[in-house]
């Protein structure tokens, strides 16, 4: 009962994770929305236009007052309503879908360009610089089944108004859904430790992706940055006793390895002082002395090492030599 209730929870999570969820607002996606009200505002009246029609009210009035009639001031009005919406402006970055009674008829901008009231109209201004949109993919299951939150970043830029526009009905959206669920499906097709050790072949991956979906759209995606994966607090604490559990072995295995190096050059010092008990113990008096060199030290040897070195047989063959020198 317990396996079986694990595997259509398993196929549950999975099922979720295959259907793609609203995707949430973020701070990117809250500014590109306010940006293109501000944009899509300058469709009807800009600036110059603006100007435009107080000048012509201005000079129409001057006229009436020069002429002593009406209707030069009338005719100003006219002027300027026709200049208010006939004049646009698009910034260097922009481009204005134009449309013609319903009918598209072309690219405006960038610049000042005029357009006939009522006949044409903005549908939409397109900002064509490189946009960044945030997504995330929260509870996706890997191909270990392993919940994950993944947060990305996806780069990319308008290279057709026209298609961006008449193609789809608002390419915001679109960018985030389909980054969100090619994200998903990305998840679903790799490994844990594939995610979190080759993330930018991941986010290569997810570009050739979206842009293969965006393109017809005029949309081209430049690049996709994996920016987080965010795994369970009980697999990351399992996984860090793994990591330490793994250190510990190397730890051992490399002092395993010193000690035998250590023992075969023991090896290789016996053998050679096995054949040359006059090494042995010019090597046995150095370490005496090199014990007893510091002031203060004392350094008790046994008589048996004493009588094994030879040193009382050396001692007197010194005091002898001593002895005929003087």
């Amino acid at each position: 009962m317990l396996v079986r209730s694990i595997r259509r929870l398993s196929e549950k999570m999975k099922a979720d994770a295959s259907t793609p969820a609203e995707p949430r607002r973020s701070a990117s996606d809250r500014r590109h929305r306010e940006s293109e009200r501000d944009l899509q505002a300058r469709r009807y009246v800009s600036g110059v236009s603006l100007l435009a029609f107080f000048l012509s009210l201005a000079a129409g009035g001057i006229l009436a007052g020069i002429a002593g009639s009406p209707f030069p001031f009338l005719a100003a009005v006219l002027v300027g309503v026709f200049l208010l919406f006939a004049l646009k402006v698009a910034n260097q970055w922009e481009r204005a879908v134009v449309l013609r009674f319903g009918r598209f008829v072309g690219l405006k901008g960038p610049g000042l360009f005029i357009l006939v009231p009522v006949v044409d109209e903005i549908s939409q201004l397109v900002d064509q610089r490189v946009r960044v949109t945030d997504v995330s993919a929260e509870s996706a299951l890997t191909k270990d089944t392993v919940p994950v939150n993944v947060d990305a970043i996806v780069f990319w830029t308008v290279w057709d108004a026209q298609k961006a526009v008449l193609e789809v009905a608002d390419f915001l959206d679109a960018i985030a859904l389909s980054a969100q669920t090619a994200l998903r499906e990305t998840i679903g097709r790799h490994m844990l430790a594939e995610m979190i050790t080759e993330r930018e072949q991941l986010g290569k991956q997810l570009q050739a992706i979206l842009d293969e979906k965006t393109n017809p759209w005029g949309i081209t995606v430049q690049s996709v940055e994996i920016r987080d994966v965010k795994i369970p607090a009980e697999l990351e604490d399992a996984m860090s006793r793994q990591a330490q559990a793994e250190r510990e072995r190397q730890a051992r295995i490399i002092l395993g390895t010193a000690e035998t190096e250590i023992s075969a050059r023991f090896v290789e010092a016996g053998d050679a002082y096995k054949d040359h008990p006059l090494a042995l113990h010019l090597r046995a008096m150095n370490m005496l002395y090199e014990a007893i060199k510091e002031k203060g030290s004392m350094v008790i040897v046994p008589s048996s090492a004493v009588e094994t070195m030879g040193l009382g047989g050396l001692t007197g063959v010194t005091a002898l030599a001593q002895k005929k020198l003087d």
